[in-house]
């Protein structure tokens, strides 16, 4: 598994910059979509998240026009209990995918955009190091 130690570009959720191009989301998306094939065939339930927001604004016109665009999509995956262990996107620069476990205080990883399956290694780790913790907590 190639990873390195932490990304600088920030995930899609919580960033006004977080916003990408029609096609740029669709290039993501089918990227986010063969991790999510190569989860499932892991056992690992994941959702992909495709968000579109609507800007309204009036301009003095009598009807709101809304201008619409695509934020970063995002592979959301989920461990046995159904609680999210990671989130995945792709880096808009690099085209690295950017894994970010659910734990606190866990950092982002960074893998290779030719490497899918390492994102699945880095995804299981974080479902077992959740799973650890939760039984440490009881």
């Amino acid at each position: 598994m190639t990873t390195s130690e932490t990304a600088g570009e920030p995930l899609a959720e919580g960033y006004e910059n977080d916003e990408v191009t029609d096609a740029t989301a669709e290039k993501h998306g089918r990227s986010l979509a063969l991790v999510q094939r190569l989860l499932k065939a892991r056992g690992v339930r994941a959702k992909p998240v495709h968000t579109v927001v609507l800007r309204l604004s009036r301009d003095g016109r009598p009807l709101p026009i809304a201008e619409r665009r695509r934020r970063v999509p995002e592979l959301v995956a989920y461990d046995g209990g159904g609680r999210m262990a990671a989130s995945v996107t792709v880096g808009r620069r690099s085209g690295c995918y950017l894994v970010h476990p659910s734990s606190a205080g866990a950092e982002i990883r960074t893998v290779k955009p030719d490497r899918p399956h390492a994102v699945v290694d880095v995804v299981l780790a974080a479902i077992e190091e959740g799973g650890q913790g939760r039984r440490q907590c009881r």
